[in-house]
């Protein structure tokens, strides 16, 4: 009998820790937010390493595109929360401040604050910005 027990815990005890690893593999990854990041990277650092809107204006319909495919992904459980909903709205919100900006000094501010939006779900997804460096894209 105790030969039974010691093998049902023991196949209990590797289903639990085939299925943690695999929440982990989860979590290490969120394809959509990737993909945005590249997206983000490519119109804010040519802003942000050389005051350079170029990218920016001449990338921006794609830009809201991209915004907007991030936005309709589905949110993985870790960051499907109020916060994240919000950053969400707020990034789209910039996008859309950044389309009628009638000067550059307006849209070098919906930029930042897009950018900063989007650190926030970064943030989010990795644990409060545990394990990621502001300045890495």
């Amino acid at each position: 009998m105790k030969r039974v027990f010691y093998a049902v815990a023991l196949a209990a005890a590797l289903v639990a820790c085939q299925k943690k690893e695999a929440e982990t593999a989860d979590m290490d990854e969120w394809k959509a937010m990737d993909d945005f990041h590249m997206v983000m990277a490519d119109i804010y650092h040519p802003f942000k390493d050389s005051a350079n809107l170029e990218p920016a204006k001449a990338n921006l319909a794609m830009f809201e595109a991209e915004v907007n495919k991030f936005a309709a992904a589905e949110l993985p459980e870790k960051v499907n929360t109020d916060e994240v909903k919000a950053a969400f709205a707020a990034l789209k919100a910039e996008v859309e401040t950044m389309k009628t900006a009638a000067s550059d000094s307006t849209l070098s501010v919906a930029l930042e604050n897009a950018h900063t939006r989007f650190h926030e779900i970064m943030e989010a997804w990795h644990g409060g910005g545990h394990g990621h460096e502001h300045h890495e894209h």
